[in-house]
């Protein structure tokens, strides 16, 4: 597999007055770039590829079929996202993951997802509602079920909805850039079940307040679910931290 630019140059790119050639033909490309890079964030986030670990970048490279160029592009961008660690000459390592960088990034995400709940108010389609609504309801159903990865991942796609419904691509490309470490602590955290009902109830009245278009009360409700989310993984963190210590 290759990351190829495809096109034919038939001529000058542009007419005689320097301006570019309507007739010109279009560049296409392959999505292996973007097929890639959202298979090795989901290898770090779901812990495949765990906090600390050496990026085996050979064995990457023949699981997906690709050359280490397109892999170590996507190297960068997921370092660029805090996911990975890049060393001249020594390669790619998984982020470590601590409280200190979590008690950074928290604040920051809980803010932004605030700030689209109260814009998504204001933008919201119906069509934006129905959707956002099944989901909730299809999500609530999973946790009845016990079905736990099946409900975070439908948790994910709920929030993502809110932050489209904001229609702003600045908000969403800042809460999209910082998303994978949040969703990787969560994971890795394995967090409680009191929690995981705590949360479900939090979604409920999170629904509410986006039906009834308020704004400042949802912005209000999302801030504290990250918050209480985030206390739930620093618990977590701690108390596996503390049984790692005592294996040792």
């Amino acid at each position: 597999m290759a990351d190829t630019i495809k096109g034919q140059h038939t001529g000058s790119f542009f007419d005689h007055d320097g301006a570019p050639d309507p007739a010109a033909p279009m560049i296409t490309r392959r999505h292996l770039h973007d097929e890639l890079l959202e298979r090795l964030r989901d290898l770090i986030i779901t812990c495949e590829l765990p906090p600390d670990a050496k990026v085996p970048e050979k064995e990457l490279c023949e699981r997906f079929g690709v050359s280490r160029t397109p892999l170590r592009e996507a190297l960068k961008v997921l370092a660029y996202e805090g996911l990975v660690v890049l060393q001249p000459n020594r390669g790619a390592t998984v982020s470590p993951l601590t409280i200190a960088e979590l008690e950074e990034v928290f604040p920051i995400y809980s803010r932004l997802e605030a700030l689209a709940g109260e814009m998504a108010c204001r933008h919201l389609t119906d069509q934006d509602l129905a959707e956002i609504k099944a989901l909730h309801g299809a999500m609530v159903e999973h946790y009845r079920q016990r079905s736990w990865r099946r409900h975070f991942e439908l948790n994910e796609e709920l929030h993502e909805r809110i932050h489209a419904a904001a229609r702003n691509h600045t908000l969403s490309t800042m809460l999209r850039s910082i998303a994978g470490r949040i969703r990787r602590a969560r994971v890795y955290a394995n967090v409680a079940e009191d929690r995981w009902a705590d949360a479900v109830r939090e979604h409920e009245d999170i629904i509410a307040a986006l039906e009834g278009r308020q704004g400042a009360l949802l912005a209000d409700l999302l801030k504290l679910h990250m918050e209480n989310t985030f206390g739930s993984i620093k618990h977590a963190l701690g108390a596996k931290a503390g049984e790692e210590a005592e294996g040792d």
